[in-house]
């Protein structure tokens, strides 16, 4: 049982008693008998012909045992990527570089010695000739803030397409926008780690690696290694955050395993900050181009998008996910008669990218929510009374939207309303007109999001102990989300007996029933479910007589449950120096039944950490060679706490239909909706210079930039 009390105070999470101690039990605190350390030599191009790969060097160094190429490990390739779009064949990529190079930062071989900075030395010495090749790539996410792709190829992985409705009104008035989302980086405060040990009597691969998905890289690596997947075991320690960048597998956790089974050793990978920055998977990196055609009276009649999102040169398990929740949640919560959607996703040379809190969500309201509040300056219309003319009404919940989606709960503008009265929007505009006469750029921005919070399944088990003890076994690991204190509730709640008698076990394959994992705000709504499920099955069979222990696994399947919420944002801008300052915040959100507010709130506060720092400082560059010129945290800005604005939050509650918590996502909202209202609250400080471009982040250099250029 994890105790709960430092110093004779009850702690708010029971996670909390060992990592405030220090005594947590991540990959970089774990070790085994006789370790060996690994490290990656990596390419330092972008893209070329290999002509020569010279180990020799590398190989004479003191402690290094091996260096470990395409010769020695066989050819592996990519696992396969989630079939949500139709992905084009023949792009699953090598483990390591075999007859070329397509990023920056690609393995070219494993370094396996006595110590990591032997390892790490010894990888720096490994020597590659190339025959470059000469692209004419954009620079994606460079110097100017208005592109945001990478050292980009032509070619095109998946493809979208959502056409409905028929709009025919010669009256219609129609604005349009192009915007764009910069790659940026997860930011876990943990690197990458994975730890291998090869059992060659039993043929059998023990791996403890940070992973938000368990068995499905138990899976992946049963196939790699030729394995039957009972071969494989998976255990997942402490994780320090991971937010869809450890979603997916990796080829150096794959490599790992390759080359302890060829050693017969046990091996250590610990990832620096910089292998994060050059080789971890980013998130976002798109450009959306829309258009939304009006009424004189205000009515949205048709929403024209095209979505581009470049993903890296390799392809996760989940990178297509982008782009398919983007172009189905449009046109986010609003009436709509027509839509004429398409989006494609195209390879670059470079790190890859995959889902990252919010996964095509945070797109989807931008892109929705900037056009909206165009078209209420269209119109000479506040903006809050065109979002109240075309948000669809509670009533007609369940809805089924033009793209195929069903929202099933909700009342979007009771959240709007109550955000209006609890940011006394009439004496903020007051506020406003009378700061703009003194001349200060002010403005201010709303945007209402939606948060679809996964679907299909997943497991539990629970075993009720003769003593009154419970195990709670889920197939839902954790990144730090406090799932221990969470799941601890749920099975109380749902056995009646107290919280402390339950003890929660994950991310462990050998002991856990086989789970889809913690990704897309799921793991209270379905995880949760699926234990009231395996609970509810208990008690029954205790009713029935049956004797203790009992013990009851099973899966709960679902629909996707919709979360959505409301923020109004003012946000001043310097003129002289650019610089904005974020004045006030509210935001209301609607998740559903919440298990436990005050870390649902934590929830909330994390995403908006992340979705700020995506608006406003954070992007991933690259020059026009492929060379990362954001490597570390010297070029990359990362919001600290002074940063971060400070929110009134309030949440209402319109249960979902889907699962038995009533639950719905609450973990992406912020990175979800910040953006979205931050960037319409800077559209609005800066309309005397309309018409203007504004592209994230929102940096104090180019609002200075508008400034002069519209002057």
């Amino acid at each position: 049982m994890i105790s709960t009390e430092v110093s004779g105070s009850k702690l708010l999470r029971r996670e909390d008693d060992a990592l405030l101690r220090g005594r947590g039990q991540f990959v970089h605190n774990l070790s085994l008998p006789d370790l060996l350390h690994v490290a990656f030599a990596r390419s330092d191009h972008a893209a070329g012909l290999i002509l020569d790969l010279d180990t020799s060097d590398a190989k004479a160094m003191p402690g290094v045992v091996a260096v470990l190429g395409i010769q020695d490990l066989g050819r592996h390739l990519t696992p396969t990527v989630n079939p949500l779009l139709e992905v084009k064949e023949g792009l699953r990529s090598p483990l390591l570089a075999d007859s070329e190079v397509t990023s920056v930062g690609q393995i070219l071989a494993v370094v396996v010695a006595s110590s990591a900075a032997a390892a790490a030395s010894a990888a720096q010495a490994v020597r590659l000739k190339l025959s470059v090749a000469q692209k004419s790539g954009k620079d994606l996410g460079g110097a100017s803030p208005k592109v945001c792709s990478d050292f980009e190829s032509e070619e095109v992985a998946a493809q979208v397409a959502f056409r409905a409705g028929v709009v025919a009104d010669p009256q219609a008035q129609k604005v349009s926008v192009s915007l764009a989302s910069p790659r940026v980086q997860a930011m876990a405060m943990e690197p990458r780690a994975s730890m291998a040990q090869w059992n060659q009597a039993r043929q059998h691969l023990t791996m403890w690696m940070g992973t938000q998905t368990p068995s499905r890289a138990q899976g992946d690596l049963a196939i790699v290694l030729g394995l039957d997947v009972q071969q494989v075991r998976v255990i997942t320690p402490d994780v320090g955050g991971a937010f869809g960048a450890k979603a997916s597998i990796y080829p150096e956790d794959l490599l790992l395993a390759l080359s302890a089974r060829y050693l017969k050793a046990n091996l250590r990978w610990l990832g620096s900050r910089s292998e994060e920055f050059i080789s971890a998977m980013h998130g976002r990196a798109s450009e959306l181009k829309g258009s939304l055609a009006f009424s004189p009276q205000g009515k949205l009649l048709e929403l024209k998008a095209e979505l581009h999102f470049t993903l890296g040169a390799w392809m996760p398990f989940s990178a297509v996910v982008p782009l398919r929740n983007a172009a189905r949640i449009l046109p986010g919560p609003y009436r709509i008669e027509g839509v004429d959607i398409r989006g494609k996703a195209s390879l670059s040379n470079a790190a890859p990218v995959n889902i990252y809190r919010g996964a095509g969500r945070p797109e989807a309201a931008l892109l929705m929510e900037t056009l909206v509040e165009q078209a209420a300056r269209a119109l000479h219309l506040d903006p809050i009374e065109l979002r109240r003319r075309n948000l669809i009404p509670i009533e007609s919940m369940p809805y089924q939207t033009l793209t195929g989606e069903t929202f099933d709960s909700g009342n979007y503008l009771q959240a709007l309303n109550r955000a209006y009265e609890k940011f006394d929007y009439p004496l903020e505009r007051l506020a406003q007109s009378r700061r703009r006469a003194e001349g200060e750029l002010v403005g201010i921005g709303t945007s209402i999001y939606i948060e679809p919070c996964g679907q299909g399944w997943e497991s539990a088990r629970v075993t009720l102990h003769v003593e009154g003890r419970v195990t709670i076994a889920s197939g839902s690991p954790a990144q730090g989300q406090a799932h221990h204190t969470v799941f601890a509730r749920i099975a109380a709640d749902a056995l009646s007996c107290p919280e402390e008698n339950v003890e929660v076990v994950y991310g462990d394959t050998d002991q856990v029933p086989p789970g889809l994992g913690t990704l897309a705000s799921r793991s209270t709504a379905i995880g949760g479910s699926a234990i009231v499920k395996v609970c509810r099955e208990a008690l029954s069979r205790r009713a029935q007589g049956q004797p203790l222990p009992i013990t009851v696994e099973d899966r709960f399947v679902s629909e996707e449950a919709w979360g959505y919420g409301c923020l109004m944002a003012r946000l001043s801008i310097e003129r002289d120096t650019g610089a904005p300052k974020i004045e006030r915040m509210v935001w209301v959100d609607d998740a559903g039944h919440v298990i436990h507010p005050t870390l649902a709130k934590g929830q909330l506060l994390g995403g908006l950490a992340q979705g700020f720092g995506q608006a406003m400082m954070e992007r991933i560059a690259y020059d026009e060679a492929g060379q990362l010129l954001t490597g570390s945290l010297m070029d990359y800005a990362v919001p600290r706490a002074q940063d971060v604005p400070k929110v009134e939050i309030e949440s209402l509650c319109h249960p979902a239909l889907t699962n038995l918590l009533g639950a719905k996502g609450v973990g992406e909202a912020g990175c979800i909706g910040v953006p979205a209202v931050l960037m319409n609250a800077a559209r609005d400080a800066l309309t005397e210079f309309e018409p203007l471009e504004l592209q994230f982040p929102l940096t104090a250099e180019q609002l200075w930039r508008v400034q002069q250029h519209n002057n």
